[in-house]
This record gives C-alpha cells, sequence and structure tokens, in this order.
C-alpha cells in the first residue's frame, strides 16, 4: 500500500463515541487534522463532554472496515494509524449511546452549557478556559464551603491566581477571609490598579473597604501584635520552651502568674521581665530569665494590654477581611507565634459558628508535616484540627503551597477542592495525585506543562475539573520578582 492510500484511509477514519453507561465514553478519530487532546470539551450527538485521555493507536485488517467511512477501498491488508481515548459526558441523564458523532464543541455549545450549570448563588469571574480562549469561566462560590488545596511551583503564578479569587471572594460574598501571609504578598489587596476597568474598580474599593492589613510598625493601629496573655498555658509554655513535666516547677510558676495578674500593671514584655527577674520567688525569678535568655521579651511583637491584639481582630464583629503580614516580622519565633495565635484564636470561637476563610500562604511553613518547633507544632495541630471538624463549625481552609508534600498530611487530605498550576516534580504530582484522587490523573498529568497562570481546578467550586488561566487582577500585588536586570547584554 502506499504511502497515500495509507493516509486515505487514515483520513476517512470516522469519528464517532460510545458509552454503556452514559457518563463515561470511548472515541475514535482520525489523526489528521486532529482538533482533540487531553481537556478538550466535544460535542457527542450534540451531548457536551469532556476528554480525558487520548493516545496514538493502530488498525488492521477487518477491524478497518467498521472505522473508515464506506466509500474507502484498499483496506483488506493495510495498516494505519487513528486516535483512541476516552472522557466524561458532563450532562445529566445521558443514557447508553453507540457510535454518535464526536466533534471538538465551539464556544458557544461550552458557554450554554456552562450557563446552565450555573449555581444559584454567587460566582466568581476568575479567567477563562484554557482550551476556549474567550471563555469565562467562573467558580462556585458555595463551594469554599470545603477545604481549598492550593498549589503550583514557584514561577506558576500561584500567587497571582490566588489573588484573583480573593478579589472575587471580596466583590461577590460576604465570607469573612483572613489571611496569613508570609511573604507579604497580599498587604495591598486593598488598593485598586490603576488599569482597572472603573465600574469593577468603584464596586471592588466599596467590598475591600473593611479590609485591614496588620504588619510590624513601632506603634499604632496598624500594628500586628499579640497579648502574651491571652495565650492559653499550653501557647505561653511552647513559646518558652517549657514542658509540664521536666520544668514543672517554672510551668507551675507560669500559671501561678498569670492568675495572679502580675502583667497587669507592666507596660512591656521588657518591663515584665525585669519584674519577674527581680521578685523574690525562685521560680518566678527563673521564668524571668529564660524569657530574657531566649529574647523573647525584646519581641515586638507583645504587647501588654494593648487593644486591638491578633487574637481581637479575629473575634466577631471585626474586620471583613483581614491580611496578616508575617512577612514583616523580623524572627521565625514571631512569625510562628503569629501563625498560632491567629489559628488558636479562631478554633477557641468556633462555637460562635461565623463563617471564616482561613486562608494559609506557603501553608509548609505554617503546618509543616514536621514542626520544627512546640509553637510550629501548634499550628499545625490547629490547622488539622480545623482541617477535619472546622467545616461544622464554620472555618474553612484554604491551604496554598509549592511543595506538597511538605504541608501535614492530615491538612492536605481533608481538601475537596484543588487548584493545581505547574508542577514539573514527578514527585509533587504523584502526591497530590494519590491524596486527592477525585482530580483526573490524566487532567493532572497535564501540569508539567502548563504556562503561567494556567492551572486545574477541581472539585466542589467547579462545575467540572476544569483547565483555566486565571486573571486579570483588580488590586495591586504585594510581592514582586526580583529583577533580572543583571542578565541583560
Amino acid at each position: 500500500m502506499t504511502d497515500a492510500s495509507r493516509r486515505d484511509l487514515e483520513t476517512s477514519v470516522v469519528a464517532s463515541a460510545s458509552s454503556i453507561d452514559g457518563r463515561r465514553f470511548t472515541f475514535q478519530c482520525s489523526v489528521h487534522g486532529l482538533e482533540l487532546q487531553v481537556g478538550a470539551y466535544v460535542s457527542i450527538g450534540g451531548w457536551p463532554g469532556q476528554v480525558h485521555a487520548i493516545e496514538l493507536a493502530s488498525a488492521e485488517g477487518g477491524e478497518l472496515a467498521a472505522l473508515v467511512s464506506a466509500d474507502s477501498t484498499g483496506s483488506a491488508n493495510a495498516r494505519i494509524a487513528l486516535a483512541r481515548g476516552h472522557g466524561v459526558v458532563l450532562e445529566d441523564g445521558v443514557g447508553p449511546f453507540h457510535d454518535l458523532p464526536i466533534e471538538r464543541a465551539d464556544d458557544a455549545t461550552i458557554v450554554a452549557w456552562l450557563q446552565r450549570m450555573r449555581p444559584q448563588r454567587a460566582v466568581l469571574d476568575v479567567g477563562e478556559l484554557v482550551l476556549q480562549p474567550g471563555v469565562r469561566f467562573f467558580l462556585d462560590a458555595g463551594g469554599f464551603d470545603r477545604h481549598t488545596f492550593f498549589c503550583g511551583q514557584s514561577g506558576s503564578g500561584k500567587t497571582y491566581a490566588l489573588g484573583t479569587v480573593l478579589e472575587q471572594l471580596l466583590l461577590e460574598t460576604t465570607l469573612r477571609i483572613v489571611v496569613l501571609d508570609p511573604n507579604s504578598d497580599f498587604v495591598r489587596l486593598n488598593e485598586v490598579r490603576a488599569d482597572a476597568e472603573e465600574v469593577v474598580a468603584d464596586r471592588y474599593r466599596r467590598a475591600a473597604a473593611e479590609l485591614v492589613v496588620r504588619g510590624a510598625a513601632p506603634v499604632g493601629a496598624e500594628r500586628l501584635h499579640v497579648r502574651f496573655t491571652d495565650c492559653d498555658a499550653e501557647e505561653q509554655a511552647a513559646v518558652l520552651r517549657l514542658d509540664p513535666i521536666h520544668d514543672r516547677e517554672e510551668y507551675g510558676a507560669l500559671i501561678d502568674m498569670l492568675e495572679s495578674g502580675l502583667e497587669d500593671s507592666a507596660t512591656s514584655a521588657v518591663e515584665l521581665t525585669e519584674r519577674l527577674r527581680g521578685t523574690p520567688d525562685p521560680e518566678v525569678q527563673a521564668l524571668g530569665a529564660r524569657l530574657r535568655n531566649l529574647g523573647i521579651h525584646r519581641w515586638p511583637i507583645w504587647s501588654v494590654g494593648d487593644a486591638d491584639s491578633l487574637q481581637d481582630l479575629v473575634a466577631p464583629g471585626g474586620p471583613r477581611a483581614i491580611v496578616v503580614d508575617l512577612g514583616s516580622l523580623e524572627t521565625p519565633g514571631e512569625k510562628a507565634i503569629a501563625a498560632e495565635s491567629l489559628l488558636a484564636a479562631l478554633w477557641r470561637r468556633r462555637a460562635e459558628r461565623e463563617p471564616v476563610l482561613v486562608v494559609i500562604d506557603e501553608a509548609h511553613n505554617v503546618c509543616p508535616r514536621e514542626p520544627a518547633d512546640g509553637v510550629t507544632a501548634l499550628a499545625t495541630e490547629h490547622a488539622a484540627r480545623i482541617a477535619t471538624e472546622g467545616r461544622k463549625f464554620g472555618l474553612h481552609l484554604l491551604v496554598s503551597t509549592q511543595r506538597p508534600h511538605r504541608v501535614n498530611e492530615l491538612v492536605v487530605s481533608q481538601c475537596d477542592n484543588l487548584v493545581l498550576m505547574r508542577m514539573t516534580s514527578a514527585a509533587d504530582l504523584g502526591y497530590v495525585a494519590g491524596v486527592l484522587s477525585f482530580a483526573p490523573a490524566p487532567l493532572l498529568e497535564r501540569a508539567t506543562t502548563f504556562r503561567m497562570g494556567e492551572s486545574l481546578v477541581a472539585g466542589k467550586i467547579a462545575s467540572h475539573p476544569a483547565l483555566v488561566r486565571f486573571g486579570p487582577r483588580i488590586a495591586e500585588e504585594g510581592g514582586a520578582d526580583v529583577p533580572v536586570t543583571w542578565a541583560q547584554a
């Protein structure tokens, strides 16, 4: 058989799909002029579907008669290439079918289907479909009542995409939002970009009017601070590296001190430390010496009796949205206690059942698989507790990381939503696939080829596992990449 004859046969392969349950389908089509790929949308006899896998296959002999158009000839001894794959039907109520024509769906078909699937509640306009450019994709805001895992390697556009989601939640919902921001990426979330569309900009300014940012500052209402006495005994002991058994005398002195109200007359953590060292009780003196020797008393984050502490801000009636600028704090210890105090305060107030979205950026530092110190271990325990029990109290997590396997596994495993951006590490992708198995594996594998801003969105926040390109942003970005002027000729 000549190459031309083989090509004619391959071109004449009839594109058709079959399904025995009306939900999953298999298909075949010609490899010439192929428009289908993993994640692509198709029309199957008028029904919308999505391709989950496609590969090169071959056929020969008598099998060809069932594959090629009736007017094709010369197929008896031929061997040809074709494409075979499988996918899912996106419409409910479709029964079994066989040999229905399949073709790439046009924009109008997908827009109409997305409109039918649109929930009767707030939706978030976060971007467009990667494989249907120009078709806007909306997240289901109600889906954030499930925990969400947001991951992607450095340079994937993860921070930009997360900012888009937070902006839309501020715009379209009344959900309270608390952001732990280790890299100061969201400190300008209340500042509108100069190029934002004016109508949207005005709406956003109103929505973000109740957003507050708290970071390191010497004095004033904008200062991020924690009252040591608002922490419970377990938190205080972790900060002081006290063990209730091995350090029982000092631990007991700590409890007695807090119950006595000795700190009420102190004006700062430094003054409190000196007062402790000057008391006649040797165990209280030892406690003061411990504070001084560890340098904890000089952490600017501490306050003694100041109003609007971090614990106060998360109380009911506080700001609609809070960005906790951990990146502005100088020491790892201060960052750890700020994160731990916030998570602990939210958990202590869980009985109030106020819906709150707790956003933990760079979660591998806040709630790691292997905490490096007692305070971080407590923060991890709180995060895991919120992950397993928080939903019934209205506490919903959104954890973001570039290192999935380094985040506490219990936290990750409780997530029912996934936003996956570029991830070239086979180990990280395998981990995500194993823990969050609701996301189709062939779509997960596409993450190795994603461009900046492209992602796989799956779970309750999406009508279906979708390939989405995020943007544009409304607010200014807080962080910025280091300029690469050194690479210029």
